[in-house]
């Protein structure tokens, strides 16, 4: 085997959990050998350098060896090398650091707090003050 579909070998390699999304992050450009976008049926040989961008990183692997088989975890090492710089390991981890830290109120998941103060203001039992509601209308107007 000399050549390998681009979308096969990284849904085989595990960098994508489907060959349907390889496939879509090549179409959307997200996918280049040589700072060049590539299709899907784009063939690859052993030695080139795959980079695909998820953003905010982007990740560079090295081609290795070729496959069409899924394999699991453990094989990886052997089919590509992650050459991957430094300094985009250093923004991922930028990333998720700032995702918690800077949270702006009303964005996202809500906290035990806010939950806890949004059961508070609709709870039925909290606008209970022993007032009878029911009022009769009709006996009013018979005067």
């Amino acid at each position: 085997m000399n050549e390998v579909r681009i979308d096969k070998w990284m849904w085989a390699t595990r960098i994508f959990k489907t060959r349907t999304i390889a496939a879509e992050a090549c179409k959307k450009s997200r996918v280049m050998i040589n700072n060049v976008t590539v299709k899907p049926s784009r063939m690859i040989k052993v030695g080139e350098v795959i980079q695909v961008r998820k953003p905010p990183v982007t990740f560079s692997f090295k081609v290795l060896a070729l496959t069409e088989r899924r394999m699991g975890a453990k094989l990886v090492p052997d089919y590509l090398e992650n050459v991957t710089t430094p300094d985009q390991y250093e923004i991922l981890e930028m990333n998720k650091i700032s995702g918690f830290v800077d949270r702006a109120r009303g964005f996202g998941r809500p906290t035990k707090k806010d939950r806890r103060e949004l059961e508070q203001f609709t709870d039925p039992g909290v606008m209970d003050d022993g007032f009878d509601f029911d009022f009769d209308f009709d006996s009013n107007d018979e005067e």
